[in-house]
């Protein structure tokens, strides 16, 4: 006999924060089969970037030379303290808090386990329990992808094989890593990695780094991390063994014909597979893509009657922002579809969403590339802004940083922006805020105060200079 809800959400994720006030005395049932508070908070943004903090350090004592500041001896890493700075003393609190929390509610019910759908709204457990209700949120998450090659097939921290699911809780640092991959996850991994002083070969089977990325970004980054660590392009690793010492050899095909490198430990950063099949979604009434990915509308509702998703499993995104601003629809959704809030059900607004990389330097960008816009036969004006014509660009010795923006010729709209450079992820704002609110470039240029000599003024000038 199934135990009837009348909410259950899956994940605890950004699903975690649509148990709202408005919905407190409603009989809600919690799904999770791993830990409280999902990818983002224990091995994704917030870890990571813990994790990218101490490796810029590292850089920019390096790097001082330039400025006249010379800082003698080597650079001592406690691996350690770094991890344990992150999990022990944030993290892992943080996420048992939570998950203490919401047992203490009465009208909450969590159940650790795995689950599938068997029938519309009806969830099969890995506890044996089966589960139904009124109203579900899928909210599920993605889960790292391998390799389809022997020994990397498979998560296996032991034998020094990792994900970003476990290669920052490594007891110790490796002396030689393989990062394959070449997307935002295996970028800043490698970033860190090399910081901290571990022989870092990074394999990407394409010709470029962030091959998503605008053309030019991905090909500056590229070069800036060529000078950093071994990088092998267009190559893949064809098989994989593993010494009796614990070593690792990766043969590989590339342009160098083929190769092997000889690794302690392997992190596969290939990228993520929305959660849904696992699921088994598709025997509760709910569609999937061709990617895998759950089937929403724009108030983020499925293809079954009752059932709503929001985050990683339910866009190709996987942005933490994304599923946070998809959570607050489903909530406002949720409290007008129980009659517990006046109104009109909300739509997700995905015209303007942005992403970052914090790699050395950092991206950020919005919108399409030149080359989309091109391929759509969008008409636009653009102007590249670099860094080290700036006055605070002058003061970093920049010679890398730039900023593309990309405008409508005839209103002066954005279409998207696209930056390389010191604090991108912080400089891109006030363009995605403009690109939101419909703020036209020349507006934003000179309608406000750029405080002189602060690095925005690299968006101010790359505004001015949009012939619009």
């Amino acid at each position: 006999m199934a135990t009837h809800h009348d909410l259950i959400i899956i994940g605890t994720g950004s699903g975690n924060s649509l148990v709202t006030p408005e919905l407190e005395g409603l009989d809600i049932a919690i799904v999770e089969e791993g830990t409280f508070g999902g990818t983002c908070l224990n091995v994704g943004c917030i870890p990571t970037k813990m994790l990218v903090l101490p490796a810029d350090r590292v850089l920019e004592s390096r790097d001082a030379a330039r400025l006249g500041v010379t800082i003698d001896g080597e650079v001592t890493v406690d691996w350690p303290a770094i991890r344990d700075r992150i999990f022990t003393d944030r993290i892992d609190q943080i996420s048992a808090g939570g998950e203490r929390y919401r047992r203490s509610q009465g009208f909450v019910t969590v159940y650790a386990a795995t689950a599938e759908f068997v029938g519309p709204r009806h969830l099969a457990l890995s506890t044996g329990e089966e589960i139904t209700a009124d109203r579900v949120v899928v909210a599920a998450g993605s889960r790292a992808d391998l390799l389809e090659v022997d020994g990397l097939d498979r998560v296996a921290p032991d034998r020094g094989v990792h994900t970003s699911d476990t290669v920052m809780r490594m007891d110790e640092l490796p002396r030689r890593i393989a990062i394959v991959g070449g997307g935002f996850v295996a970028c800043e991994f490698a970033h860190v990695f090399a910081a901290l002083g571990v022989e870092v070969t990074q394999i990407q089977r394409s010709g470029a780094l962030l091959r998503t990325e605008d053309a030019e970004i991905s090909r500056r980054y590229t070069e800036l991390a060529r000078g950093r660590h071994d990088l092998r392009l267009e190559t893949q690793v064809t098989s994989a063994s593993r010494s009796d010492a614990g070593t690792w050899t990766l043969a590989l095909k590339g342009l160098d014909g083929d190769t092997d490198v000889e690794v302690d430990a392997v992190l596969v950063a290939v990228g993520r597979t929305p959660n849904g099949s696992r699921l088994r979604v598709e025997a509760g009434g709910i569609e999937l893509d061709a990617r895998g990915v759950v089937v929403v509308d724009a108030q983020q509702r499925t293809t079954a009657d009752g059932v709503w998703a929001l985050g990683d499993v339910a866009n190709a995104w996987q942005l933490k922002h994304v599923a946070n601003h998809e959570a607050r629809v489903v909530a406002h959704n949720l409290a007008v579809d129980t009659g517990r809030r006046e109104g009109e059900p909300m739509e997700a607004d995905h015209r303007f969403v942005p992403h970052a990389v914090f790699g050395h330097p950092q991206i950020a960008a919005f919108g399409p590339t030149r080359a989309e816009l091109d391929g759509a036969g969008t008409p636009y004006v653009d102007y590249t802004q670099a860094f080290g014509d700036t006055a605070y660009g002058w003061a970093l010795e920049d010679t890398t940083g730039i900023l593309t923006v990309c405008a409508d010729p005839e209103t002066g709209l954005l279409l998207s922006a696209h930056c390389l450079g010191p604090h991108a992820s912080t400089l891109i704002q006030p363009l995605i805020q403009a690109a939101s609110f419909g703020q036209p470039a020349g507006e934003v240029a000179r309608g406000q105060y750029w405080i002189h000599p602060a690095l925005a003024e690299v968006v101010e000038n790359a505004l001015i200079g949009l012939e619009v």
